[in-house]
């Protein structure tokens, strides 16, 4: 299968996906389709490198060399015939395009986490129906994924994912009056505004544990989360035995994109890899200083529509501070303000999507 992987990428001017871009190069695979944002030049610089069959932009893309067709949505995009589709559209906006992937049956390497967390049970329903599959690229669920390989589910006494404490781990001691400036200057990862603040406020993480819970079907009582500033260690599972696998390697996002879509073969890689770190750290968080993380434990505890409200009045919050509007510390009173008034409906798509919408209202109103 991955001799002549046919790829869709959905965020391809993103760091997900140029870095996926990356790694289709190495393997010399074909980008069937890619989807973008607004940076129309570096997608026009990868429809003349990889010469895909279907495009969308949010902005125009302006002309498309002949072939190559224009989509109406980066939904459409994401059901287009290929093997596999990389779904790293961040925020919820990724939704729709992951949802019509799993309704064409696609193998789904996930990216967007916001979509797993706000709909799991839906999708993975769905999945099940068109016999579509997910295999998780985010760093930590990936190395939970291959470490839970070739165990049964009854053995595992809990997952355990690291975070690396982001900017803020120690200092300073006051978080009221730091700047997005400060908040994006992650000190292990180049990623995106919205996702470098979410893990300023450790926000990221909980995103994360949610994100498990649907994408392996354990309880929440059984994830965990540990700091590990070195971020060398990206998982671990904890058996019923007392013993521990963990997953480690160098903090490069290539390997776990490449492994997504490999699986379940490896492929050699040209990356030259790190040595193992002289010393490996591991904290329980403090959530008296990230009360974000608590949070999404809350919001998995609550289930039902909680976790869509949590990352709705996360998203508007995030951004408030990304234009000045509100103070780091904000964030969280924000959040938690709107989850505690969550509507008791059951989740079902229409109900999602409203309380998606109501959530956004609720945290713009407080700002």
């Amino acid at each position: 299968m991955t001799r002549n992987l046919r790829v869709v990428v959905l965020g391809s001017t993103g760091s997900i996906g140029t870095q996926t871009l990356e790694v289709v190069r190495w393997r010399g695979w074909r980008v069937v389709g890619l989807a973008a944002g607004r940076n129309t030049e570096l997608l026009q610089q990868q429809v003349r490198a990889f010469h895909p069959q279907v495009v969308y932009a949010e902005a125009d893309p302006g002309p498309l060399p002949e072939g190559v067709a224009r989509a109406g949505s980066a939904a459409e995009v994401a059901a287009w015939d290929a093997d596999v589709v990389v779904a790293a559209i961040p925020g919820l906006a990724g939704l729709e395009p992951v949802r019509a992937a799993v309704g064409a049956g696609r193998r789904v390497a996930l990216a967007n986490k916001e979509s797993m967390v706000a709909a799991g049970p839906l999708l993975q329903e769905e999945a099940q129906k068109r016999g579509a599959t997910f295999v998780p690229v985010d760093s930590e669920h990936s190395a939970l994924f291959q470490a839970l390989m070739g165990e049964r589910r009854v053995d595992v006494a809990e997952l355990i994912l690291t975070a690396s404490g982001g900017p803020f781990l120690r200092e300073p001691a006051d978080l009221d009056s730091v700047t997005p400036a400060q908040a994006l200057r992650h000190p292990r990862w180049a990623m995106g505004p919205k996702v470098t603040v979410d893990s300023a406020t450790l926000m990221n993480k909980g995103l994360e544990v949610l994100e498990a819970q649907a994408l392996f079907g354990f309880p929440l009582e059984r994830i965990k989360v540990l700091v590990h500033p070195q971020s060398y260690v990206h998982g671990l599972v904890r058996y019923v035995d007392g013993q521990i696998k963990a997953l480690m390697g160098p903090t490069d996002m290539r390997l776990a994109i490449q492994y997504a879509l490999t699986y379940p073969e490896r492929a050699p890689t040209p990356l030259a890899g790190e040595p193992l770190p002289a010393r490996l750290d591991f904290e329980a968080p403090d959530l008296e200083r990230f009360p974000a993380l608590a949070l999404a434990f809350r919001a998995g505890e609550q289930g039902g529509l909680a976790p869509a409200v949590l990352n709705a009045a996360n998203e508007v919050a995030v951004a408030a501070f990304l234009e000045e509007r509100l103070g780091f510390t904000g964030i969280p009173k924000i959040v938690e303000s709107v989850l505690a008034r969550t509507p008791a409906e059951p989740l079902t798509w229409e109900n999602l999507y409203a309380a998606d919408a109501w959530a956004r209202r609720e945290a713009e109103a407080m700002l």
